[in-house]
């Protein structure tokens, strides 16, 4: 008989690609998922791995067999949440992973009404860089968690995890209201899109406010490349907000002249104010009150947030209740928004 164990430890090679990093994320050590990997193919009666040097990939038999893992990974979770429902009565700890904005903007009045309704349910959010939230899933560190993906830079499906749509964001182009920055000293010649960056590594202003949502500017790739010879002011290189605002200006013909590298947006907006730069923003990234010192131009872009889980565990109490109070606390002109995530 397989162990399922192994097949996880399976599984979480064939997502990572190497022992060091399965050891790493599931805080055993190399030696032991080796072992408990070369278990696993004596269990099974054939090779599972071939080792390259210091790297190993599957066998067919082996990719085959994690396909059957993700089967029974998800039927574990569908008999785990009709037992969590035959039990009746929500009770113990629900693991949330969650970004700033979200964190700050939705969750808490989510939280509210799941205490409302089920009082013996412990929610416990930690924030979480979307691009660590499959990971965390699968190692079981997190029961559910929001995630986001942009235009330009679409979420990538994840094995094993299931994602349903939330809310979309309007995106704005911030530049100071009193014009434009001094340009740089020339323009940079027009590159290639960028590598994806990945998915997560998000920005924060304050307390978000509501914005009003004037139609999005006809042609985004004009207002955009307004400011091919300004300085930008976007995240870290490697995040997807970096990677979104590099590929909006690509596709409008230029490559940004990043001057400042930042991953608050609060202070990106205020660097906007102090005449730095020009920067994209979500909506629920714009800090409040509104500062005069910067102008938002509505883009046609979107920013998309979605809810997210190991698959077969949508139906579990705890995960449904909290994804129905989530959907509640979302601000109607978010919820207007919706699309997928």
């Amino acid at each position: 008989m397989l162990d399922v164990r192994r097949l996880r430890l399976l599984r979480e090679l064939a997502r990572r690609g190497t022992i060091a990093a399965v050891a790493e994320a599931l805080s055993f050590s190399p030696s032991a998922v080796s072992q408990q990997l070369g278990v696993l193919e004596r269990e099974a009666g054939l090779p599972l791995l071939e080792r390259t040097g210091r790297r190993v990939r599957l066998t067919p038999a082996g990719q085959n067999l994690v396909r059957h893992a993700e089967a029974v990974l998800e039927r574990l979770e569908q008999a785990d949440a009709d037992l969590a429902e035959a039990r009746g009565g929500l009770a113990g700890a629900l693991r949330i992973g969650a970004f700033p904005t979200a964190t700050r903007a939705i969750v808490p009045a989510a939280l509210v009404a799941l205490a409302r309704r089920h009082p013996g349910l412990e929610p416990m959010v930690c924030e979480t860089d979307p691009a660590a939230v499959a990971h965390a899933l699968r190692a079981g560190d997190l029961d559910v968690a929001l995630v986001h993906s942009y235009d330009f830079v679409p979420a990538e499906r994840e094995p094993g995890l299931t994602t349903e749509p939330l809310y979309g964001e309007a995106m704005y182009l911030a530049e100071p209201a009193g014009g434009t920055p001094a340009p740089l000293e020339a323009p940079e010649a027009p590159g290639t899109p960028g590598a994806p960056g990945r998915p997560g590594a998000e920005a924060d202003g304050p307390q978000a406010r509501d914005l009003p949502q004037p139609p999005p500017a006809p042609d985004q790739d004009a207002v955009l490349r307004a400011h091919a010879r300004s300085p930008w002011i976007t995240a870290t290189p490697g995040t997807l907000c970096h990677t979104m605002t590099t590929r909006a200006c690509q596709a409008a013909g230029f490559t940004p002249r990043v001057r400042h590298q930042v991953d608050e947006f609060a202070t990106v907006l205020a660097l906007v104010a102090a005449g730095q730069g020009v920067a994209v923003v979500p909506q629920l990234g714009v800090a409040g009150p509104a500062d005069p010192a910067v102008h938002l131009t509505r883009l046609v872009m979107q920013r998309r947030t979605g809810l997210a889980f190991r698959s077969g565990a949508g139906t579990h109490p705890a995960v449904a209740a909290f994804g129905a109070a989530l959907r509640a606390a979302v601000p109607p002109d978010l919820a207007g928004s919706r699309a997928e995530a």
